[in-house]
């Protein structure tokens, strides 16, 4: 009889790579390596990835989609910052993975659909368009992206999780109540540079700080920025 094909091995190979790379990074997550933890043939994997950042990728699509799925019914900004820290409690080697160079290609180029979820609620909450807050959802991320490592390095659980998870979301409040008194405007730094776009995929780009401070020639049109280019590993 034909072998009959394994409906749980694509999951058991992203849950492999997941583990592998929460112990040692790229360099403990091989073909083979990930082969052996899903109880599989190095063949096998191949079939199905052309390499491990093939594999990545595909651990990054499936993080977010759950990421997203866990953020969709919520009703508010702060109980979406509740259901990502819980999702990422729940989930802590795919939660790692998702955000392992996440400012370059090929992960700056997928989709982000949790960012532009929370980032919608939070231009609404403002009354202001969506890319004009970016910056202001990226202080908000940072604050729940530290919290969230600092929880599962620190192993936290019980009271001190508890008070944690609501210590971010007073946090949270307190600076979008901060931003809203002052239109969603920055208190320090620079203006946000139109090449700097952040969760639209393909069109995501990060711009180095020398094409930032290049003048533009009054005669031509700046050239378009280019994003950034990720090193692949060995």
């Amino acid at each position: 009889m034909p072998r009959q094909a394994d409906p749980q091995l694509e999951q058991r190979i992203l849950n492999a790579a997941c583990r592998l790379w929460s112990r040692g990074g790229t360099k403990a997550l091989t073909m083979r390596g990930v082969a052996k933890a899903a109880g599989t043939t190095t063949p096998t994997i191949y079939e199905r990835y052309r390499d491990r950042e093939d594999i990545l990728s595909a651990v990054r699509l499936q993080t977010r989609l759950e990421l997203f799925a866990a953020l969709t019914h919520t009703r508010s900004l702060t109980q979406a910052c509740e259901r990502y820290l819980g999702y990422a409690l729940e989930n802590p080697h795919a939660y790692e993975v998702l955000f392992d160079e996440f400012a370059k290609p090929p992960s700056l180029h997928e989709p982000w659909p949790s960012f532009n979820l929370m980032r919608m609620r939070l231009a609404q909450r403002l009354n202001i368009a969506p890319r004009k807050v970016t910056r202001l959802m990226l202080s908000l991320w940072s604050l729940m992206h530290g919290t969230a490592l600092l929880m599962i390095r620190g192993g936290v659980t019980g009271p001190l999780r508890t008070q944690m998870v609501y210590a971010c979301l007073d946090a949270l409040e307190a600076i979008v109540d901060d931003a809203k008194r002052r239109n969603g405007k920055p208190r320090s730094g620079p203006k946000w540079p139109a090449g700097l776009i952040l969760g639209e995929a393909t069109r995501s780009q990060i711009i180095s700080d020398e094409d930032e401070d290049a003048p533009a020639s009054k005669d031509k049109p700046p050239k378009p920025k280019r994003a950034m280019r990720a090193q692949r590993p060995s």
